[in-house]
């Protein structure tokens, strides 16, 4: 029996409830053998062999090394465990009422149940809340809890058979915390195998309240399931007892790089005619053990093939998170643009014109992912403060490539191209007064994104590499000297204001370039913390080495940071005057949309903190405004007028702001 995934129209999956859609899209590759040896094909003989059919039976090939670059030879952990410890690791989110949580479990051998049971205790006593078949290929399980109250911590185990258990807490939701921590990781070398104990120490004694793993969990390539199960085993005692975010990228589906375009094959070595190489049923086995326990797609329908999306939104003690697919629907650039380098996707002819290459109907995030930043924008349901978590860069912030002396002008693999759509994503995570976190690139920066003027878009933060053996990267102008408008007082020696390779405007904030990447304790890998106080809405971004020890040297950060933001200042473009002060009576908080009437662009919608706002504009002319409770969807005041500067232009009083209707 095939998957039938590919037969499900974009109408027909927004029909389905998403648990539907999820058993309907995440069949595995062949229900009516389930045990066998080959689940991808004769075709595929490579893909999870460590993992399926007879796969206790000793291997002769390498284990673990791909065929893609930094696949490595190191040998993964055995999948042979005594079976008390068969169930490996959890991972879960909670969102809107709903709990969903994946188990990750060792391989079974046959005569083995394949069906797996999550269990909570309340009132000092265990009840099981749902039961789930364990799904082969992957060996993973997935529990979703409907009406679940975040309101309270809950133990909850996941147990296998009569001995099998690995426990956790969910947390309880902390919307009463000032202050919201999110851990941004990503990059997790497949080289240098076993545990994370410096990185899990410190994690635990700073307690964040979100994980978000950005990408490449595991550069195994061609066997995702042991390569999955070393990253469980590395981060399971962080991820056991608090939401984690996890999105795959390029590595973790076996790629070099990636550019998804809708879920076309890819057949070019390199990938960079788009789409991807192996299995429909790979992938997906992929982005079902990474994502499965995301909240629900608002956009479920799977792209070409059958491919699945996981593009969602999740919110955490007020902090609103858009999760993004930059791989899934990027076109390729093979046979789109000249090659101008040693690559399709590898620029270094200096005289090239990057406008040419930013090419009508190019795609980055894709029309859909467009929409659902439009419409995550607009909606501050349960939120203070918003983020947009995705895999890469929206620019190209690096100079050397691999190694210290290989300088690359432009890398079509960052989000920095087409130049055009990443414009787009910028002006709508602007228009949310939004940070962007992610990782991938190997090199931790701090940036402010310019969009047509040099610091009018949001900040960025690029984590590094959680543990960097695969390739190195670092931020080194050619002339070696700082740009226009340098950071003050910074110990970096090239912040300010650049262009990068494709020609679009970053402000360099800070950057951890590696002394030595041979060196283990000098490859300037580590990890972020990301402070969010909804109180005095900023944002603190912290940058640490993973050698540091934060309990001994609470400022072990790398230099340049900790760096500290006005939410405010997401959006950077120059004030040309302010509307009226707007004073809300019998409502605090409330949600407030500004529109430019000359061009009807939609400027911001931000939540509001305390009863007073004066909307900032960026033209003289009429302005209208929109407030509401959750939603701009409450009153409307038309053809505002500004009053040019930063002088007070009087007051509109609004009463009931937090009621619907006009």
């Amino acid at each position: 029996m095939k998957n039938n995934s590919s037969s499900v129209t974009r109408r027909d999956a927004l029909k389905l409830t998403a648990a539907g859609l999820s058993s309907l899209a995440f069949q595995p590759a062949s229900v009516s053998a389930q045990d066998s040896s080959l689940p991808f094909g004769a075709q595929f003989p490579e893909l999870d062999s460590l993992a399926t059919g007879e796969w206790w039976v000793a291997k002769t090939k390498m284990p673990g090394k791909g065929k893609a670059k930094g696949g490595g030879a190191s040998k993964p952990p055995s999948m042979d465990v005594p079976r008390e410890d068969v169930v490996a690791f959890a991972l879960y989110t909670y969102q809107a009422g709903v709990l969903k949580m994946t188990a990750q479990l060792f391989p079974l051998k046959p005569g083995e149940v394949r069906e797996a049971r999550l269990e909570v205790q309340r009132d000092g006593a265990w009840k099981e809340v749902a039961k789930a078949e364990v799904l082969y290929p992957g060996w993973d399980v997935h529990f979703r809890v409907e009406g679940w109250d975040a309101s309270v911590s809950v133990p909850y185990r996941v147990r296998h058979g009569e001995r099998a258990m690995f426990e956790g807490l969910i947390r309880r939701d902390p919307v009463d915390q000032e202050e919201i921590v999110i851990a941004n990781m990503s990059c997790n070398s497949s080289r240098t195998t076993g545990l994370r104990p410096e990185i899990i120490d410190n994690l635990k004694a700073q307690n964040p309240d979100v994980l978000f793993f950005a990408g490449d969990q595991t550069y195994r390539h061609t066997e995702h399931t042991a390569g999955w199960i070393e990253f469980g085993l590395q981060f399971r005692e962080i991820m056991r007892d608090r939401p984690t975010i996890c999105i795959p990228d390029d590595h973790d589906v076996g790629h070099p790089n990636l550019w998804g375009e809708n879920g076309k094959l890819s057949t070019l070595p390199g990938n960079a005619d788009g789409g991807y190489m192996y299995p429909v049923e790979y992938v997906n086995q992929v982005q079902r053990q990474q994502s499965w326990h995301l909240p629900d797609s608002p956009d479920p329908a799977p792209v070409e093939r059958g491919i699945t999306v996981y593009f969602t939104r999740m919110t955490v003690g007020g902090v609103d998170m858009a999760i993004l697919e930059d791989r899934k629907f990027k076109s390729g650039p093979s046979g789109k643009i000249p090659q101008m380098g040693p690559r399709p996707d590898h620029i270094n002819d200096p005289s090239y014109d990057p406008k040419t290459i930013d090419l009508p109907g190019l795609q980055l995030l894709g029309e859909r992912q467009e929409k659902f930043l439009r419409d995550w924008g607009q909606d501050w349901t349960g939120a203070a403060m918003k983020a947009v978590l995705s895999q890469t860069a929206f620019c190209g912030a690096v100079h050397m490539h691999g190694k210290e002396k290989d300088r690359l002008l432009a890398d079509l693999d960052c989000n920095g191209w087409p130049q055009t759509p990443r414009d787009r994503a910028l002006e709508e995570i602007r228009r949310a007064w939004a940070v962007h976190l992610c990782g991938d690139q190997h090199l931790a920066v701090m940036v402010k994104q310019g969009i047509k003027e040099f610091g009018d878009g949001p900040y960025a933060f690029t984590s590094p590499a959680l543990v960097n053996t695969i390739y190195g990267r670092w931020w080194h102008p050619l002339d070696e000297k700082p740009g226009p408008n340098p950071v003050p007082g910074s110990p970096l020696p090239w912040t300010g204001d650049f262009k990068d390779g494709l020609g679009n405007r970053i402000s360099m904030i800070a950057y951890a370039n590696p002394p030595d990447i041979q060196d283990e304790k000098q490859r300037a890998d580590g990890y972020g913390l990301v402070r969010f106080n909804k109180k005095n809405r900023q944002i603190t971004f912290e940058c640490w080495p993973r050698f540091a020890d934060v309990k001994k040297d609470p400022k072990g950060q790398f230099p340049g940071w900790p760096i500290t933001v006005d939410m405010q200042g997401n959006d950077g473009r120059k004030v040309a005057g302010y509307l009226p002060e707007l004073v809300f009576e019998g409502a605090a908080d409330p949600v407030v949309q500004v529109i430019e009437d000359s061009t009807g662009d939609l400027l911001y919608t931000v939540r509001v903190s305390g009863s007073r706002f004066q909307p900032r504009v960026y033209a003289l002319g009429t302005h209208t405004v929109k407030v509401g409770r959750d939603r701009p969807d409450a009153q409307t005041l038309a053809s505002l007028q500004p009053t040019p500067g930063a002088e007070a232009a009087g007051q509109r009083v609004i009463h009931g702001a937090g009621e619907k209707g006009n």
